[in-house]
């Protein structure tokens, strides 16, 4: 007799892509999910995972399984929750992932305010730039931007992005100060990426788009450490707006080419679509759509950062399953 269960326990491995993950997500020993796996082979007669020593493998059968069964899980998931949703207050442990330079500002205001206004819920704030598989790590939603290729999560816009050029008053006393993109050709340019071979910089003005040709001395993958370089004078630097706008203030900063900015793109927070929307990230995502709305000077949708400097920003729907 068909178990339930057991359609559970093979949805699970195929969105973690492994035994071991999918039993840590269920709490159940590794052996438990094998077996569970095997019935539901035996129940139908067909193979649904083709698995080895070192890698898991979804059969075409157990791919339209899946599509199919996963669909009517989370109907039930979320007929489930909708219920609880109705009498009970956000409560629990909500695991969040967001690139290490985001943590500073915006997000841990948003997560300051969340804890005051439901003293039930509690945070684990993950901080890192590597693209994490959010049901294998166990989190609950991500914070993201430009092109989101993850077939299994759900995208939700909170506003949009872009970057401003600033260099420090030392450097700028040093070098001078440019008047026009072309000039930048000229300057030390601390970039945002992996190399500083063959860098363009593509500026949106009054008058369009400018593409222009950079270099630099020092490039770095993590915004921290771009911003770092750029207070310690080591170059003019593209900065989310709002983490530039805190040192701008200080004086640590100064905007050049106050005309210009990258072209603008999206924030997203992700979470995974085999997933219910419960009331505890339901209520975390409004309250960070709240505050983004009128963080930094009250513009609408302006930026604090971009996760993956090098990415190519895209724009999705307001919410859909990324393809």
């Amino acid at each position: 007799m068909l178990n339930l269960n057991d359609i559970v326990v093979f949805a699970r491995v195929v969105e973690a892509g492994s035994f071991t993950a999918a039993a840590r997500l269920l709490g159940m020993p590794k052996t438990t999910v094998s077996r569970r796996i095997a019935a539901l082979e035996r129940e139908f007669g067909v193979r649904l995972l083709q698995r080895t020593t070192r890698s898991l493998n979804v059969t075409d059968a157990g791919r339209l399984y899946y599509e199919q069964s996963s669909q009517a899980l989370r109907t039930i998931e979320g007929a489930n929750l909708q219920l609880a949703e109705a009498r009970a207050e956000p409560s629990g442990i909500i695991r969040i992932s967001a690139p290490v330079g985001f943590g500073g500002h915006f997000l841990s205001n948003a997560i300051f305010d969340f804890l005051a206004t439901y003293p039930k819920t509690k945070v684990e704030l993950c901080l890192t730039d590597d693209t994490l598989n959010l049901v294998e790590n166990g989190i609950d939603l991500a914070f993201r931007t430009g092109i989101l290729p993850d077939s299994t999560l759900i995208a939700r816009k909170l506003g949009s992005t872009h970057r401003i050029l600033c260099a420090s008053p030392n450097y700028l006393a040093r070098h001078g100060v440019p008047l026009v993109p072309a000039d930048l050709a000229r300057h030390h340019c601390v970039i945002a990426g992996s190399s500083i071979a063959n860098l363009h910089w593509v500026l949106e003005g009054l008058h369009g788009q400018e593409t222009v040709t950079v270099s630099g001395r020092f490039a770095a993958n993590e915004m921290q450490a771009v911003t770092a370089a750029a207070i310690a004078g080591c170059g003019i630097a593209q900065l989310p707006f709002q983490v530039a706008e805190l040192f701008i203030k200080d004086g640590q900063l100064r905007r050049v080419l106050d005309d210009y900015t990258t072209p603008v793109g999206g924030l997203y927070v992700v979470y995974p679509s085999s997933r219910h929307l419960s009331p505890l990230v339901k209520a975390f995502i409004e309250l960070a759509g709240e505050r983004w709305t009128t963080a930094g000077t009250g513009e609408r949708d302006e930026a604090a950062f971009i996760s993956n400097p090098s990415s190519s920003a895209g724009e999705l729907a307001q919410e859909q399953i990324i393809t």
